[in-house]
């Protein structure tokens, strides 16, 4: 079998990002990102579907320590989302990356694009009113 070739992308590479800090500030970027879709979709379990069976979130080919010390414990449904969202968020071709409400090409499909902007409304507003202010900015922007 022949190896795939890379993945070219249509736009021109930026000029930070053909220095040498760029990958590993791409890299934080996109583990932040996963970090934030983790809780967001953990809130949004925990709060939502109490009474189903949980188990905690594995994913192949991802390295559980970037979620944090423990990966979130969710229902099926939950998890099948959040491994959707860390598929579409790694695999996005848009550098830099905008969020999703504002993408101009949105790869979710419409019925996972519709379950992440209902975890995302109920999250954030939980987030918030916790204390969390820091997540207003991701709940306003």
């Amino acid at each position: 079998m022949k190896p795939r070739p890379a993945r070219q992308l249509d736009a021109p590479v930026p000029a930070a990002a053909r220095s040498g800090n760029a990958a590993p500030k791409r890299q934080r970027k996109l583990h932040k990102d996963l970090r934030l879709l983790a809780t967001f979709v953990r809130v949004h379990c925990e709060g939502q579907h109490r009474d189903e069976p949980k188990e905690p979130f594995a994913l192949r080919g991802y390295d559980a320590r970037v979620l944090g010390r423990r990966p979130p414990v969710l229902c099926a449904a939950c998890r099948k989302l959040l491994a959707h969202a860390f598929v579409k968020r790694t695999a996005c071709p848009l550098d830099p990356k905008p969020m999703c409400k504002h993408c101009p090409q949105h790869c979710y499909a419409p019925a996972y694009r519709a379950q992440m902007r209902a975890v995302m409304r109920y999250s954030g507003r939980r987030l918030v009113l916790s204390g969390r202010l820091d997540y207003l900015l991701h709940l306003l922007f």
